[in-house]
């Protein structure tokens, strides 16, 4: 059966075949085959180590398969009524906001509409948000107040082969999406250039031409210097500026202070190499500027993404064929998750909550007074914080995510979750969140329901159902439906089983309809499309529509047409380095891992490539502290503790430890400083010190 993988953004095209398949089979037995597929352009044929291994979770032995009442199997109707009947009595006591939902950007489209439609139609709660908080939205806010929408590629991946030139600030696609990479190998054997800044000589800055390696938490700074030398050299596209832009000026004179020996200073990237880079990207007929949680996982995140958009404006990228600036998404349908309704400012088709014309085009859709929508809520850490607070949420239905892993200051939201009268989460393995879970709810995964993703370039892709769940599992649609049903009045009503169908054709009719009109409007866009056109590309206003690869060739999505710069200024990080804690903590992915590890650590495949946590650090480093390879370091910082196997490696800053994030450790210490704008926490860097251990 021809479907997609079930992890990362690129969305890699597979066909899986073997074990129970088909309609009538019984999931979860007998052994899975993967193959690529090679009609989807984001991979045409290639998948990553864990694409070809994510058969075995689907026939091990890992996976729930009966709902947990406090730690006890139960049947459906016995664990459906308890959270309901919770959900009743802690709503009379606290109010609507009393309860809270927490979604994924790993959710299908129709799970992450039904989802917020479930939160603010039968709950009537503003306390919604997901974790695609912790990955997107700085680059989404970045992007919607530069271009006037977010979509994190505004053309085709493949487009990348044609370009003279590529900078990539803060991303490692060589591990976190390989697939990815022979995109950029296209482009650099056709004689571009690939710049890649990460304080990290990672796998991905090993294939650059050129490699900046600037201190975590300057990437600001960096992007800065650029513009002041595209300036400066005279390599900015006056023409393209005047006609497709406003605000240059009052940038040119904000980047004036920084000259490249100021640069130097902050970032520690040589004068010659941004002189070099600049010239790179300077000189060619096509570039494009991408970056990555690196450069965008900071309290400083939005601004950062804004600088490199000023640099690509500047050199007239943005809505030229073959040139540009993206966001490289993360989590699996990153791009969709944020654009249906599961995010606290937003209701479906990227419309604004707080807009009256939206909440009365949604509502319409919704059958139900606009003035019943509730308002924008807290985002997603900020949610997390105040859960079992007097002021905060009492319950928490969670959907697709592990926090407890996941999150920033991870040992607080783990207190915060047990602090909850009631936490209900739906997952397909006991993950550590689910572990501290009054109700656990047993769901199927990817090849096991039909449901539409977005790629990271927009593109719309349909996932089939390749096999049955094992006996007892049920869909996310189906557990909401479920709830509805219990909580939302007579079933033939909006708020019953009439207004939330299990069946994802019926969601998706509906999504359709209430995108409509939207900037991410998907109301052109069927399953049959989908699957006849191999993935159609949003926005797609009308089912004659051939959908938009390429949204900005004649205009931006701005009231006026014309791309905005905005000034922006360098700032320290939320918290720097100091005499007790003196060294700066970097995290991120490693290649056989994804996110919490929650599915991967699961796969003994990937387990045998990387078992567990490990520090990196360089040798410098590791001879001060005396310490050797393979030997046990404990990090601490601020807010917590941690142990992990010593790597050293020259390719790491000797003031820089790293740590991947798929395992307890790593966010126990990672600083939970909010950007001002798009309410990311500083991931990517804290302050740290290391004691050996024994």
């Amino acid at each position: 059966m021809a479907t997609h993988c079930p992890y990362c953004a690129l969305q890699c095209g597979m066909n899986v075949a073997g074990g129970a398949a088909g309609a009538g089979g019984a999931g979860g037995t007998g052994t899975v085959e993967i193959t690529p597929r090679t009609d989807i352009p984001a991979n045409s044929g290639g998948l990553c180590q864990k694409g070809w291994t994510a058969g075995e979770l689907l026939a091990g032995g890992a996976r729930l398969t009966t709902p947990l009442l406090h730690g006890e199997p139960v049947g459906w109707d016995e664990a459906l009524d308890f959270v309901a009947d919770r959900i009743r009595a802690l709503q009379a006591e606290h109010g609507p906001d009393g309860v809270a939902v927490f979604g994924g950007g790993g959710l299908t489209n129709e799970k992450a509409y039904l989802l917020g439609k479930f939160a603010r139609v039968v709950l009537r709660t503003s306390q919604i948000d997901y974790n695609g908080r912790f990955c997107m939205s700085s680059a989404a806010a970045a992007s919607n107040r530069a271009f006037g929408m977010d979509r994190g590629l505004p053309f085709p991946i493949t487009d990348l082969a044609g370009a003279g030139a590529v900078l990539l600030a803060g991303g490692n696609m060589a591990e976190t999406m390989p697939p990815f990479v022979r995109h950029l190998a296209a482009m650099r054997e056709r004689g571009g250039r690939l710049v890649v800044a990460d304080p990290r000589r990672t796998a991905t800055a090993r294939l650059a031409d050129l490699h900046l390696q600037p201190a975590p938490g300057t990437d600001l700074a960096l992007a800065l210097g650029l513009l002041h030398l595209a300036i400066t050299e005279g390599h900015v596209d006056g023409a393209y500026v005047a006609e497709r832009t406003n605000g240059f000026e009052a940038v040119a004179t904000s980047v004036a202070a920084w000259w490249p020996e100021r640069v130097e200073r902050v970032t520690g990237v040589p004068v010659a190499q941004l002189r070099l880079a600049v010239e790179i990207l300077g000189t060619v007929d096509r570039a494009v500027i991408l970056t990555g949680r690196g450069a965008e996982q900071h309290a400083k995140g939005t601004d950062t993404v804004t600088a490199f958009i000023n640099l690509a404006l500047a050199l007239g990228l943005p809505g030229r064929p073959g040139s540009g600036y993206g966001c490289v998404t993360g989590q699996g349908n990153g791009q969709g998750g944020r654009e249906h309704g599961q995010k606290a400012d937003q209701l479906p088709g990227y419309r604004r909550i707080d807009d009256p014309a939206a909440r009365e085009h949604v509502a319409e859709v919704w059958g139900i007074d606009p003035a019943e929508i509730p308002g924008p809520g807290r985002s997603a850490y900020e949610l997390l914080d105040a859960l079992g607070t007097p002021a905060g949420p009492r319950a928490l239905l969670l959907f697709g995510s592990n926090p407890v892993i996941s999150a920033p200051r991870a040992g607080h939201v783990a207190d915060r979750l047990r602090s909850l009268d009631l936490l209900v989460v739906s997952d397909l393995v006991l993950s550590e969140t689910a572990a501290l879970a009054d109700v656990v709810l047993p769901t199927a995964q990817w090849a096991e329901e039909e449901g539409t993703m977005t790629n990271l370039e927009g593109r719309v892709l349909l996932r089939r159902r390749a096999l049955d769940p094992p006996p007892g599992v049920r869909t996310d649609l189906e557990i909401i439906q479920g709830l509805a049903v219990r909580l939302g009045g007579p079933a033939d009503g909006p708020r019953g089983a009439a207004g939330f169908p299990a069946d994802p054709r019926a969601v998706f009719d509906e999504l359709r309809r209430a995108s409509a009109g939207g900037i991410a409007d998907y109301s052109g866009i069927t399953y049959e499309r989908v699957a006849a056109e191999t993935g159609v590309f949003w926005p797609c206003p009308g089912t004659g529509h051939p959908g938009t690869p390429r949204p900005f060739l004649d205009r931006f999505a701005t009231p006026d047409g014309r791309a905005r710069f905005v000034p922006v200024e360098h700032r320290p990080p939320g918290e720097d380095v100091d005499a007790d804690y003196p060294l700066y903590l970097t995290t991120g992915r490693v290649l056989a891992h994804y996110q919490s590890g929650a599915q991967t650590r699961r796969i003994a495949a990937l387990n045998a490539v990387v078992s567990g946590t490990f520090v990196e650090i360089h040798p410098d480093l590791a001879e001060r502290l005396g310490v050797s390879a393979g030997q046990r370091l404990r990090v601490v910082s601020r807010r917590g503790e941690t142990e992990g196997v010593a790597r050293v490696n020259p390719a790491i800053r000797s003031d820089t430890v790293f740590m991947p994030f798929h395992w307890a450790g790593a966010n126990l210490l990672t600083n939970p400083a909010l950007d001002p704008v798009s309410r990311m926490p500083e991931f990517k860097l804290c302050a740290v010190r290391l004691e050996r251990v024994g």
